[in-house]
Order: C-alpha cells, then sequence, then structure tokens
C-alpha cells in the first residue's frame, strides 16, 4: 500500500465511491469536507456519519462560508430555485463558481502539512452535470499550478474521470458497498438522503445511473474493470 492521501469528502456516491476505492491503496486516509453554506448542507453530517462507518480516523471539517458570500448559485442562495434538467448545455445554476479551486487547493495546503502526496477528488467529465471545473484539463492544470507554487511533489487523483455512473455504481458494487452507497450517500441538491428528491439533476443522473448498472451488470462490470485494471 502507499501511505497517505487526503479525499476531498462530501458523503456523495462519488466521493464515498472514492473513499472506498482510496481505503484499499492507501494505508493513511484523510477526509476534508467543506462547510461553504451550501443548500444541502446535511451533506456534512451525512459525511462525518460516514467516515466513521469505513473506519477513518481523520476527519476535518472546514469553515469556507467565505465562498458562499461570494458565488451566486442555486446551492448557496435558497431564493433560486434548483434547476432539474440542463439540456441547453450551458452551464446549470448549480454550479458554485470557484469551488473545486478553492477545495483543492486547500485540500493540497493541508496535504503539505501532513506530507500527503495525494490528493483525491471524485470529479468526472464522462456522466456529469456540465461543470467547467469537472474537467480532465482543469484538474492537470490546477495540479501543476499547485506544484509549482508550493514546490511539492503533489498528484491529484480522479478515479471517476473517465466512468460513467453506471460504473461508478459498478465500483462500488465491487467492493461490496453498493447498499452503502443506495442508502447512506447524500447526493441530492435538495439534501435528501438516498435515492434523494428524485428531480434535482444530481438524482436524476444518480438513478439513471443505477438503472442502467442493474440491466445490465456484467457488461458494466467488466468495462470498469478494463477502465480500472482492477
Amino acid at each position: 500500500m502507499n501511505n497517505k492521501a487526503v479525499v476531498v469528502f462530501s458523503g456523495g456516491q462519488d466521493s464515498t465511491t472514492c473513499l472506498i476505492h482510496a481505503l484499499q491503496t492507501y494505508d493513511e486516509i484523510h477526509c476534508i469536507t467543506f462547510d461553504y453554506g451550501q443548500r444541502h448542507r446535511a451533506e456534512i453530517e451525512v459525511a462525518q456519519q460516514l467516515s466513521k462507518k469505513l473506519g477513518v480516523t481523520v476527519h476535518k471539517v472546514l469553515d469556507t462560508s467565505l465562498l458562499n458570500e461570494l458565488t451566486i448559485s442555486s446551492l448557496t442562495r435558497d431564493n433560486i430555485p434548483v434547476q432539474t434538467t440542463n439540456s441547453s448545455g450551458d452551464v446549470p445554476n448549480t454550479f458554485v463558481p470557484g469551488r473545486n479551486i478553492l477545495f483543492l487547493t486547500l485540500a493540497s495546503i493541508y496535504a503539505y502539512q501532513v506530507r500527503a502526496e495525494t490528493v483525491i477528488t471524485g470529479v468526472c467529465e464522462t456522466d456529469f452535470s456540465g461543470y467547467p471545473d469537472c474537467r480532465d484539463e482543469f484538474i492537470k492544470t490546477l495540479n501543476n499550478a499547485i506544484e509549482l507554487g508550493m514546490d511539492y511533489k503533489l498528484h491529484i487523483e480522479t478515479p471517476l474521470m473517465w466512468l460513467n455512473k453506471a460504473e461508478t455504481w459498478a465500483l462500488a458494487d465491487h467492493y461490496k458497498k453498493l447498499d452503502l452507497i443506495r442508502e447512506h450517500t447524500l447526493s441530492c441538491y435538495n439534501g435528501i438522503k438516498g435515492s434523494g428528491c428524485a428531480n434535482c439533476d444530481a438524482c436524476n443522473l444518480r438513478a439513471k445511473g443505477l438503472k442502467a448498472f442493474m440491466a445490465n451488470r456484467t457488461e458494466i462490470t467488466n468495462s470498469l474493470k478494463i477502465k480500472l485494471e482492477l
């Protein structure tokens, strides 16, 4: 096993799957959850419960409420309805500008302090909501800037980057944690655990991926194993 990794952990499907995957690879895991005054702030408590359930001993919750003051998004303003679908191709109103820039930078600073050489995030550009800060190009560019700015060798790892949602479900199933992800994570923008509100974009993506995985389990699992060489 490798040594230390810092996991950006929201308690949702993607970050929890990344945490489960990381626990098989690293012998010391630090989880960081960010409190930015998000609409679905119930995710913070869910993240704390999940990290304990999975045996993580170091879990930090960082106050980043300044982000709430600076950004206008349906996730930071209660008076803006959460967008249910994004068929236009435009950036959805659930996008929080600068969120991943801030979160990954802070997680990297923390990694520097604890001498971890890996920061793990569950971003993905294969099957996602259209957020520009989930793209592989962005992650690689930020990674390079952080290394230059801190003069420290650090890798931002994105295990889900090229997986679709069905394959992300398959990864949880590979580690025998499918039910844990289904019942105990919170991806819903309206703050409802498990299957969620069944109306927001996050819930729609999650449900669509699960349906695809359950309908074609063997083929999707084989696709996952080829991509990740499990």
